[in-house]
């Protein structure tokens, strides 16, 4: 079973791609990827990071399978319905926002993770700023 794997500096998290969820998004992911990027701290959303995708690097996607309220662990695929194109993860409470208020981004994939590593990368993100990560897929 295909898995999405994000390396954050020497951390590795890995879970479960959501294929009958969110089919077209999920597609679509595979697409962007492999991905290598800066995780950010959110600015609005809590506990959370983020990663910036080029707007013209996703296809027009549907809502599917999406939430303005993930879970600890959850990645969205946000295609930029209101706001920049992106993906998050939450890593504790969130409520995914932006400065156009609240939004809801598709479910793509749940990681299977401690919530001590998610606070942990959290808190590095905000503390000290942008971290190296790469997401992939591993088939």
């Amino acid at each position: 079973m295909p898995s999405l794997e994000i390396s954050v500096e020497s951390t590795v998290l890995e879970g479960e791609l959501l294929e009958s969820e969110a089919p077209e998004s999920v597609d679509a992911l595979r697409d962007l990827l492999p991905l290598e990027s800066t995780l950010l701290h959110v600015r609005w959303s809590g506990y959370a990071t983020w990663v910036s995708l080029d707007d013209d690097a996703l296809p027009e996607l549907p809502r599917e399978n999406h939430t303005a309220y993930p879970s600890r662990g959850d990645v969205l695929l946000y295609p930029g319905f209101k706001n920049e194109s992106e993906l998050l993860l939450a890593c504790g409470p969130t409520c995914f926002k932006s400065p156009a208020g609240e939004q809801a981004g598709n479910h793509v994939a749940t990681l299977d993770t401690s919530r001590d590593t998610l606070r942990s990368l959290e808190a590095t993100t905000l503390e000290e700023g942008g971290l190296d990560v790469e997401f992939r897929i591993n088939e």
